[in-house]
């Protein structure tokens, strides 16, 4: 206790985002808290947008969900890519924050809550080889094994891999979105025992329109997966 208590003097907890001085470790300060746009209430049961109204229990479906098959079962956001959502988006991403992969992860269980993940297998979203190897990591992988941790269900981090390499997609519409993930992904062959009868649990950073993730979803269940659902950090939502 007294090399804690002398930790925390000399490196006391700050904001997750801003670096102001915190409470607790892994917290944020109030207005980054403010900021937050966490999903809560009625949310759309396929990607996590939350929705006006609603009622105890009711499943409904955002535009964008109504609008583009999906090809995962549940799918839940745990904020809005907006404010302290794209900061922290950004600083795991871009800003080698690897440490932010704890506390999101936490965030993304809670946004689970009321889907059931008992048994699930918990995979990231893949870079492509040439990507990681700049990056050095996979904010996708971090999240994933966190989050595994959170659940206690297994983690597969290589179960998807990048059949080639895609541009950014940032400045690209939905259909261009979609396009260019076209068969990119794919369950390598010796990981397809691994998927094979099981409910994947598929985790990326951030989700604007779903092309990524429908890639991979689509290609789990072509190497045998009984089912498919989602959970990012982030969800983009449209200006109102």
């Amino acid at each position: 206790m007294n090399i804690q208590t002398a930790l925390r003097l000399l490196y006391p907890p700050r904001c997750l985002t801003c670096g102001t001085h915190v409470q607790s470790e892994f917290g944020l300060c109030g207005p980054c808290w403010r900021d937050a746009m966490f999903t809560s209430g009625l949310v759309c049961d396929l990607c996590g947008l939350p929705l006006p109204g609603g009622r105890p229990g009711e499943v409904a479906h955002c535009d964008d969900c109504m609008k583009v098959p999906r090809p995962w079962r549940q799918g839940r956001a745990a904020m809005l890519y907006r404010d302290t959502g794209r900061r922290l988006v950004l600083a795991l991403k871009h800003g080698d924050r690897q440490d932010l992969a704890v506390p999101c992860a936490w965030w993304m269980r809670q946004a689970l809550a009321g889907v059931e993940t008992a048994g699930m297998l918990i995979a990231p979203v893949p870079l492509h080889r040439m990507r990681l190897i700049r990056r050095r990591y996979n904010q996708a992988a971090l999240l994933a094994r966190a989050l595994a941790r959170e659940l206690g269900e297994a983690c597969c981090p290589d179960l998807l891999a990048r059949r080639r390499a895609t541009p950014p997609l940032d400045g690209k519409g939905a259909e261009a979105r979609f396009a260019t993930l076209d068969g990119a992904l794919a369950v390598p062959q010796a990981r397809r025992a691994r998927v094979a009868g099981r409910h994947v649990l598929l985790v990326d950073d951030v989700m604007t329109s779903g092309a990524t993730l429908a890639a991979a979803a689509e290609a789990c269940l072509a190497a045998g997966a009984a089912d498919v659902s989602v959970v990012t950090l982030a969800r983009v939502a449209k200006d109102p």
